[in-house]
């Protein structure tokens, strides 16, 4: 019995654990059956809206993608290109799109706004980037870890560099899958407290920990996997050369590397700025499994999809 149907996805901490894995299951049986070339087209007819407000290579072609490769349709409305960017009201958006789709996509700063269209659609509304959280991301990385580890409690994950929005999605995904999660970042760059607390919680129930650190080397310290990304999100920009001090000692690179387990496995959720935030020599690396991880988020999405719509 699907329990999923007619659900929006804003947030994973919506999500039990046993929902999160019957998500990652079927996105499993999907990729399996594309690759074998038996593709299945379960949402045909089924059309989704992908509201842009901030630009996206791997949000918007794995969404569009998987529309297609599972009989869909999917529709690319930037900001100039709706009324919403002319000052129309979100309610009003969500109540005429609703009218025309199955389910809506969108990609944006605050994540209020994404609440908003939510709470007035009567279709199924989709996370795809907000400013506190990516769950989407977070779908795909617990799909990769479990397809390179075989499972996922009590994994032990860190995560090294800016307590942003991707880290949110992975503290709140992990701590409701019983794994243990360590955040390493500078201070005045920790993950917000909320979202810890609720992490903290998940895990007391699943049997999972967080810890949120200082140290990157106490962080990764016999770590399973090693995940990191830009220190500079987008709307930082101007902030990247003063980040880019804070953050010097938190590069993912070799070093770092040989704290970890020996079969470690690095994610990054892309775009990467190579001797930044991570070395070419790890990030191209052979523990490195960052084109599976973006290749993911392809299947995870449509799995999500094909239960939601």
């Amino acid at each position: 019995m699907n329990d999923l149907k007619g659900r929006h996805f804003l947030t994973l901490q919506d999500f039990s654990a046993q929902q999160i894995e019957s998500i990652l299951e079927l996105a499993i049986e999907l990729k399996t059956r594309q690759k074998e070339g038996l593709p299945r087209h379960l949402l045909k007819g089924k059309t989704l809206a992908m509201i842009f407000q901030k630009p996206s290579t791997r949000t918007r072609v794995s969404f569009e993608v998987g529309m297609l490769q599972l009989g869909g349709h999917a529709l690319f409305l930037s900001s100039g290109e709706l009324q919403i960017g002319r000052g129309e009201p979100v309610k009003d958006t969500a109540a005429v799109l609703s009218r025309y789709v199955d389910g809506i996509m969108i990609r944006t700063s605050e994540h209020s706004e994404v609440e908003e269209l939510a709470h007035y659609a009567t279709v199924p509304v989709i996370n795809g980037l907000t400013n506190l959280l990516h769950p989407c991301q977070a779908l795909s990385d617990l799909l990769t870890i479990k397809e390179k580890l075989g499972y996922l409690q009590g994994v032990k994950i860190a995560y090294v560099g800016d307590g942003n929005n991707v880290a949110h999605s992975l503290l709140l995904g992990c701590s409701k899958m019983g794994m243990s999660i360590s955040v390493g970042a500078p201070e005045g760059y920790h993950p917000q407290t909320e979202i810890t607390n609720l992490a903290k919680e998940n895990a007391d129930a699943s049997g999972g920990s967080v810890k949120v650190l200082v140290e990157p080397a106490e962080a990764v310290k016999d770590a399973q996997v090693i995940y990191t990304d830009v220190w500079a999100s987008m709307g930082q920009e101007m902030e990247k050369s003063f980040r880019k001090d804070k953050f010097g000692a938190y590069q993912v690179n070799e070093k770092l590397l040989s704290l970890a387990a020996p079969d470690a496995i690095v994610m990054h959720c892309l775009p990467a700025y190579r001797e930044e935030e991570i070395s070419t020599q790890v990030l191209e690396g052979e523990h490195s499994v960052v084109l599976d991880q973006a290749e993911n988020r392809l299947h995870a999405q449509k799995a999500l999809l094909t239960l939601i719509l």
